[in-house]
C-alpha cells in the first residue's frame, strides 16, 4: 500500500487475490429514537452481500471496552489483536476496510489499525456503495481466513482522554475539532472548539472530497496551523474518525481522537458547553 489512507475500488479490484491482503467490512448499524442512540451488528448485511474474499468484524463486540468511560470505548490492545488475527489479519497482512453506511465505521477500524500501531491499512474510497456501482463483484456469506498472529503495539498519542481534553481547552497549542453536523455543534460543545462536519468531508457519492476541498475546510477552522495539534471528538468517538483520516490526508500526523468524546465529556454535568465556536 502507499501511504495514502484510501484506495479505489479499481486499486482494489486489481488487487484481489494477493496473498497479503484481507479486506474487511466493518458495517455498525446505528440507529437513533425517543431513547437515545442505539447500535446494532452489520454481520446480516455482509451475509447478504460484501467485497470479494471478505471477513466481518464486528466491532460492537469485537474491538470495543464495554467498560471503558463511554459507549464503543477502544478495547485494549490484547482485544484488539485477538479479534484481528482470529480474523486472518497478521503482522503482515495489508489491510482493507469498508462498511456498508457512511463511512464513519469504516474510518473507526482505520483509526484503531493505527492506534495498535500498524499502518499498511486503507479505506475503500465510497465504501460498498462505490463498489457496486462500479459493477464489481460481491459474494455472499462467510469468507473466513486461517487465524493470525497480530502484535498491537499501542500509540498513545493517537487518543485523548477527558482530562487531556479538559486541559486543552484552555491550551491555544491544541485545537479540539467537533466532527459533527453544524446543528448538534450550536447546540452544545467542549468549549473552544470548531466544527468541521464530517458529512461535508465526503462528496453526494460518498467518497471523501478532494484535496483542496479538504484543505480549504480545515484551513478555515485552524486546523492546518503547525501551531497546533488537533484532537477530534464527535458524539460517540465514530465520526471523530472520519475527520482524523481527512487531515490524515492533508499530511498532518499528529491527530488524537477524543474517544469517549460528547458521551464522556456530558457524563459529568459540571462540566461547561458552549454554544459558541470560540475559535472561529
Amino acid at each position: 500500500m502507499t501511504s495514502a489512507p484510501l484506495i479505489t475500488p479499481t486499486e482494489l479490484q486489481d488487487r484481489l487475490g494477493e496473498g497479503r491482503l484481507r479486506i474487511v467490512d466493518a458495517t455498525v448499524h446505528l440507529t437513533f429514537d425517543a431513547d437515545g442512540a442505539h447500535v446494532a451488528s452489520g454481520r446480516d448485511t455482509y451475509l447478504e452481500g460484501h467485497l470479494p474474499g471478505a471477513v466481518f468484524i464486528d466491532q460492537i463486540t469485537g474491538l470495543s471496552d464495554p467498560d471503558g468511560e463511554a459507549p464503543f470505548a477502544a478495547a485494549s490492545s490484547e482485544k484488539f489483536a485477538a479479534t484481528v488475527g482470529e480474523a486472518g489479519i497478521g503482522d503482515h497482512s495489508t489491510v482493507v476496510v469498508y462498511d456498508t453506511v457512511n463511512g464513519i465505521w469504516a474510518t473507526r477500524l482505520w483509526w484503531q489499525f493505527g492506534l495498535e500501531g500498524f499502518d499498511d491499512v486503507v479505506v475503500l474510497d465510497g465504501g460498498y456503495d462505490a463498489w457496486v456501482k462500479a459493477g464489481l463483484p460481491t459474494e455472499t456469506g462467510e469468507s473466513p481466513h486461517p487465524a493470525a498472529t497480530f502484535t498491537a503495539h499501542r500509540r498513545p498519542g493517537r487518543i485523548a482522554s477527558t482530562d487531556e481534553v479538559v486541559a486543552a481547552t484552555a491550551d491555544s497549542s491544541v485545537l479540539l475539532v467537533n466532527a459533527l453536523d453544524r446543528e448538534s455543534f450550536s447546540g452544545g460543545h467542549i468549549p473552544s472548539s470548531v466544527n468541521v462536519p464530517f458529512g461535508e468531508l465526503v462528496d453526494e457519492s460518498g467518497a471523501l472530497k478532494s484535496l483542496d476541498e479538504l484543505r480549504e475546510l480545515f484551513t478555515e477552522a485552524g486546523a492546518l496551523d503547525p501551531a497546533v495539534r488537533p484532537v477530534t471528538y464527535c458524539g460517540g468517538g465514530i465520526a471523530a474518525t472520519a475527520a482524523a483520516l481527512a487531515l490524515k490526508t492533508l499530511g498532518r500526523h499528529d491527530v488524537a481522537v477524543y474517544d469517549g468524546s460528547m458521551n464522556a465529556s456530558t457524563a459529568d454535568p459540571a462540566r461547561p458547553l458552549s454554544s459558541v465556536d470560540s475559535r472561529s
